[in-house]
């Protein structure tokens, strides 16, 4: 008898019409594709080399601006002006620089739904995996085939089971959890696999939670990383748009590569240390490193509940004026709800610069770069040489509640002792 399917292989097989498994290769229609302003202009032009006059369904593209906005160089404006003319001649709606930074416009725009299929020019495609997608990056040839076709091949990936149960510690959160499972599993440990995560831990987790720990599964070289749909979901996706009802819950007799498990009442606060996202290690390890900059923001950790932890941690305080504090809410949407409880007037009180929606330092394009030598404290996802700027300064990954903590010292510091 057959086993049972993980979540990866029912929504596969939910596609194309027929029982897929692990390790078949299909051609499968995907129900959205996403282009921002750095990888998009390269996928265009593979559509047009590979002889695209139309792209396959404007309405099931997704485009926008996030790394390098408002444009910081010329070469930058130049790719924005291509964009626009090519959403504008091909009637695709374009976001352009007002929404925000792509992956969280992508999911509260309601642009992907529980089920879906969707790719992105840009690895962090599978922070959609917390609604229940299967979402994964691309590069520029395959999006511009997709573009073309509304297809593309897959290898359906073998999953990895994560299950967390118990409840996070005061100021410990999603962010520690993600970054321990990233030290454990190593940085190539889930390459080409689907990471299914479950348990008491994640259906009790919030949707901001859900995307971050989603948004790192390609810091393991996972395919995938998704979170099956629940109650939470659909609270989340409701008034975002009009989703079939679909059923991809895992079979308790699912086949899986491999099992993990978490005890989130044992966790600490996690620090992931230069230069690898999977060189992990307690806070207290860490704690007193000298900091130049902390950044709070990133389609990882730039939502408002984000804001809220690093708030809390700041209370009436003032941050440190041997560091500079950089602050970018995920979305325009983000901001608003940042703005409207008060938290930017008080971050900015408190010393920081607050700054537009937008990818800012994470990928060391537009601003916030860092000097040879200096030391960065970060809630973005990577932090290998270069990353941020000189490839001889440092980059450090933690959650918001240490970030807020540590721009109080300018040092590294366990939120739990603020």
């Amino acid at each position: 008898m057959a086993n049972g399917m993980t979540v990866a292989e029912k929504i596969f097989s939910s596609k194309c019409g027929r029982t897929i498994r692990a390790g078949d290769v299909v051609m499968a229609g995907i129900d959205a594709a996403m282009i921002h302003d750095i990888t998009g202009p390269l996928a265009i032009t593979q559509f047009w080399e590979m002889g695209g006059e139309r792209v396959f369904d404007p309405e099931r593209i997704i485009l926008l601006f996030d790394h390098q906005i408002p444009a910081d160089s010329i070469p930058a404006a130049k790719n924005h002006v291509m964009m626009r003319a090519f959403a504008e001649e091909q009637g695709i709606r374009n976001y352009d620089l007002r929404e925000g930074v792509c992956h969280q416009v992508a999911l509260e725009k309601g642009r992907v739904a529980p089920g879906d299929i969707v790719v992105g020019s840009d690895s962090h495609t599978c922070m959609y995996g917390a609604v229940g997608a299967f979402a994964t990056g691309i590069g520029s040839t395959d999006m511009g085939f997709a573009l073309k076709y509304g297809a593309l091949y897959f290898r359906v990936p073998e999953t990895i089971r994560v299950d967390a149960a118990g409840t996070f510690g005061r100021r410990v959160g999603p962010k520690d959890l993600i970054l321990r499972m990233t030290g454990d599993i190593g940085a190539d440990g889930a390459t080409y696999r689907a990471l299914e995560f479950g348990g008491s831990g994640f259906s009790s987790m919030n949707m901001a939670g859900r995307m971050t720990c989603a948004n790192m599964a390609i810091e393991m070289g996972g395919k995938a990383g998704i979170v099956p749909p629940d109650t939470v979901t659909m609270e989340y996706l409701k008034g975002r748009g009009s989703f079939d009802p679909v059923d991809i819950a895992p079979d308790s007799d699912a086949r899986y590569l491999e099992k993990r498990g978490y005890d989130l009442s044992n966790l600490s606060p996690q620090v992931a240390i230069p230069h690898n996202v999977d060189h992990v290690a307690p806070v207290e390890e860490v704690a007193g490193r000298k900091v130049d900059q902390v950044f709070i923001g990133s389609c990882t950790n730039g939502r408002f509940e984000d804001m809220q932890e690093a708030a809390e941690v700041l209370g009436n305080e003032s941050f440190s004026e041997k560091l500079r504090v950089i602050i970018i809410p995920a979305s325009r949407d983000e901001y608003l709800k940042t703005l409207r409880a008060g938290l930017i007037e008080r971050f900015v009180e408190a010393g920081a610069l607050v700054e537009a929606p937008c990818c800012g330092p994470c990928m060391g394009g537009a601003f916030g770069l860092l000097a040879p030598g200096e030391v960065s404290l970060s809630t973005s996802n990577r932090n290998f040489r270069g990353r941020q700027g000189s490839a001889e300064a440092e980059v450090y990954l933690c959650s918001p509640a240490t970030a807020a903590a540590s721009a109080l010292y300018g040092e590294i510091t366990d939120p739990r002792e603020v």
